[in-house]
């Protein structure tokens, strides 16, 4: 008797007919290979920011961009991204979104100005907008709904390697190399994890055949305006007509974004999401969590070298104690959330992410011991951790398994342009108190500076209270496969 096989995951045309389906351990290191390589940039470029300052002679708002325009990029066009890979095939645009990524790598190494280098990172964050949100509709694809978290757990521990090992690698590379091999480093594991994956992922494709182009331009245009005012205020002023006007339009085009997404028959993203309370509080818990993260990671590796004195390398292995948690905390957060729910997890992660950040501006001071700075650090990020796979998981596991592309896509978005706001409100509490003038001036801008970042995770803490329980979040997962 022969049977007949439907394929309900196409091959590309031309993709050899012998290429089994992806195996969950695969598309799992591959994935986290993709999330390491974009964590990885972001701290290892702040970790460079005082040499880069002298050597390019960049002003503070240089160094600002330099970390803001692969953000500002990033968040425009997270959205974007996760659609192009629900219409047009979600391997072929990770392959993509990789190579453009580890393109913009080698033009920043190339770099001999601060403009050159902001435009190479501007390139990053193209394609960084587009692997990144696939990195979990990969993962969501590949482990049923009971094994995700402990999966998503471990893309956050992947996620918190590159985190950790950025000071360390970055001051490695600055002291002993250059400061233009913290991002010729990436060339190699872009390309291995592009080829990888173009051989070892299976093709997928989200259930919207058609691409919602007014969609795209408006939530573009939109992130464009709410993401340039916070990266423009601390030159400029909060006040002026530049920074209020590009509100007032990012405003008015998120809400024509809104109100098209209403009424379009092949939304990009369906409003009725927002009414699920997993998916919207796990978003207002991950966008006032980076806030805080971003705003502090800006801080804090020029605490260590301006304000303390170290040098690139002794500064990244004393961040370790901070950075290293997410590694170790977060696998073993996903999989306990497997077991107890998303809620707990936020809420105690928010909170330690906040007390450990008032405790640090309770000790900072000229001259201070490291030994004075471990406790606060590790406090800090624990909390961290215990948030990166639980707001993940939360996400995901709140809409459609089709869907989770675009879940995954939104929450990518509300976090970069959580920590555009938080570079940008840091910086100006810092101007505002202190300056580049001495130790001691550094640490009178710090000080105030982390005591804002140490308040905005209570603002995330009540959305963590109304996240759905264990149960609800079970209940929600059983609808969302019928």
């Amino acid at each position: 008797m022969t049977t007949t096989r439907i394929d309900t995951n196409p091959r590309l045309p031309g993709e050899p007919a012998d290429i089994p389906a992806a195996r969950p351990g695969w598309t799992l290191v591959l994935a986290a290979l993709g999330v390491f390589l974009t964590s990885l940039d972001v701290v290892i470029v702040a970790t460079a920011l005082p040499t880069l300052r002298s050597e390019l002679n960049a002003s503070l708002a240089d160094l600002e961009w330099t970390i803001n325009a692969y953000n500002l990029v990033f968040a425009c066009l997270m959205l974007t991204g996760a659609s192009l890979g629900d219409r047009f095939g979600r391997r072929r645009l990770y392959v993509l979104g990789v190579l453009v990524f580890t393109a913009g790598s080698a033009a920043a190494a190339l770099s001999s100005t601060a403009d050159e280098l902001i435009a190479a990172r501007a390139l990053q964050g193209v394609g960084a907008a587009v692997l990144m949100p696939l990195t979990l509709t990969l993962i969501s694809n590949a482990f049923p709904a009971e094994k995700r978290g402990m999966a998503i757990g471990v893309w956050g521990g992947v996620s918190g390697l590159g985190v950790a090992g950025g000071p360390v690698l970055g001051g490695l590379i600055v002291d002993g190399i250059s400061w233009q091999w913290i991002f010729w480093i990436n060339v190699p594991v872009g390309l291995i994890v592009a080829l990888l994956s173009a051989r070892l992922l299976r093709e997928s494709y989200g259930p919207r055949p058609q691409l919602d182009l007014p969609g795209l331009v408006l939530v573009g245009t939109a992130m464009l305006g709410l993401t340039w005012a916070p990266v423009r205020a601390p030159v400029v002023g909060w006040g002026s007509a530049e920074v209020i006007g590009a509100l007032l339009a990012g405003a008015v085009l998120l809400a024509a974004f809104l109100g098209w997404e209403a009424r379009t028959p092949n939304p990009m993203l369906p409003l009725s999401y927002f009414r699920r309370r997993g998916f919207t509080t796990a978003n207002g818990v991950s966008f006032f969590q980076t806030i805080s993260l971003l705003g502090s990671l800006f801080m804090m590796t020029q605490l260590f070298q301006i304000g303390l004195g170290f040098s690139p390398l002794e500064a990244g292995l004393r961040i370790l104690v901070w950075m290293a948690m997410p590694m170790l905390v977060a696998p073993i957060a996903g999989g306990l959330a497997d077991r107890f729910g998303n809620r707990p997890f936020m809420l105690a992660g928010l909170l330690l992410q906040g007390a450990g950040a008032g405790w640090l501006a309770l000790v900072v001071e000229p001259a201070v011991g490291y030994g004075s700075l471990i406790g606060p650090l590790i406090m800090s990020g624990v909390g961290i951790s215990l948030c990166f796979p639980t707001v993940a998981n939360a996400v995901v596991s709140s809409v459609p398994e089709a869907d989770a592309g675009l879940a995954a896509g939104t929450n990518s978005a509300l976090r970069e342009l959580g920590g555009v706001f938080g570079i940008a409100i840091l910086a100006a509490v810092f101007a505002a108190h202190g300056g580049y003038g001495s130790p001691t001036e550094f640490i009178d801008g710090f000080k105030p500076a982390i005591w804002v970042a140490a308040g905005v995770p209570l603002l995330g803490a009540v959305f963590a209270l109304m996240a759905p329980s264990h149960a609800q979040e079970k209940q929600s997962r059983l609808l969302s496969t019928q």
